[in-house]
């Protein structure tokens, strides 16, 4: 039996995506343009991302890059915009091509790199940086340390997971869902939890 009220939602739901890339994709490329985000060809929206750049800092996307703010574009649900956001003159956040982003947030005050062909599952963070102070009385008046983080080609980082400063992951492997990266993790592993840890070779 066909299911013609199953493919008519779908014919639905694929049209609004499409309407919502066109419109989000004109969107985007006034705004980065008017921010100074440097942005290759083909990169491609669903929903209004949020792109803050520190003055005198680079933003720097290369070409395919997708990103995916809007609630439904991603059905594990996104529960944020994406964020990219530099916070000193000197911070960089540098994105290789063809990479995927889910009500990702990525935060530099120093530099965050992006290998080619990097998959970050829906609501992920990255941050090089503390954001507050750690002692009580820097807490409202400091961003805290920063170490640059440095993330390899073809790499995939779960859902929900954080990716904190100072890190380095490897080529091709891939972390769990809902892990907290705090150390280094190798090329071609599967690794997962809190804090982050192998779980075995690829």
């Amino acid at each position: 039996m066909v299911d013609f009220s199953g493919k008519v939602i779908s014919k639905i739901r694929n049209t609004r995506l499409r309407m919502l890339g066109f419109y989000s994709k004109l969107w985007m490329n006034i705004e980065m343009s008017v921010k100074k985000i440097n942005y290759g060809s083909g990169v491609r929206f669903w929903g209004r991302a949020c792109m803050v750049r520190h003055p005198g800092s680079v933003i720097s996307i290369g070409n395919r890059c997708s990103f995916r703010s809007d609630a439904t574009s991603n059905l594990i649900g996104l529960n944020r915009k994406c964020i990219l956001s530099t916070h000193s003159a000197k911070a960089e956040i540098v994105i290789g091509t063809n990479c995927g982003f889910s009500g990702a947030v990525l935060g530099a005050k120093e530099k965050i790199t992006v290998g080619n062909d990097v998959l970050f599952g829906a609501n992920t963070l990255v941050t090089d940086f503390d954001w507050h102070g750690i002692h009580p009385d820097e807490r409202r008046t400091s961003t805290g340390d920063s170490k640059p983080i440095i993330i390899g080609n073809k790499v995939f980082i779960g859902y929900g997971s954080v990716v904190l400063k100072g890190v380095t992951i490897g080529d091709n492997s891939v972390i769990g869902a809902n892990s907290v990266v705090t150390k280094d993790i190798p090329a071609n592993v599967i690794a997962g939890g809190n804090p982050c840890k192998v779980i075995k070779s690829l």
